[in-house]
């Protein structure tokens, strides 16, 4: 459910960058940085689905599936990595917060 969240949240994030336009400083890097993660995620999502439709208690896919999952860990690693960045380049004053905290007090 993590996995979910963490994509609508991407996705939003995205949102709110392409409405922005180009007047964000950072907006072609946080587009590919925010793509790069939704991708991922859709990648990690297939490889977990392939990984829970395999047998553990054969041996002989054990292997098999060790591998994956240290594939699934290691694309998790730097997904989190990228959502880091994209935290740091600006996503986060997109949406609701920028709009809340551009405000005059009344």
């Amino acid at each position: 459910m993590l996995d979910v969240a963490l994509f609508v949240s991407n996705a939003t994030q995205l949102k709110a960058v392409l409405k922005q336009g180009l007047s964000p400083h950072h907006y072609t890097t946080l587009v590919t940085l925010i793509s790069i993660s939704l991708l991922l995620q859709v990648v990690i999502g297939i490889l977990l689905m392939v990984i829970a439709r395999l047998n553990l208690n054969e041996v002989e896919k054990q292997w098999r599936l060790n591998q994956l999952n240290n594939a699934a860990a290691t694309l998790v690693s730097i997904t989190v990595v990228i959502n880091v960045f994209i935290k740091a380049f600006g996503a986060h004053k997109t949406g609701f917060l920028a709009a809340r905290t551009s405000r005059t007090p009344l």
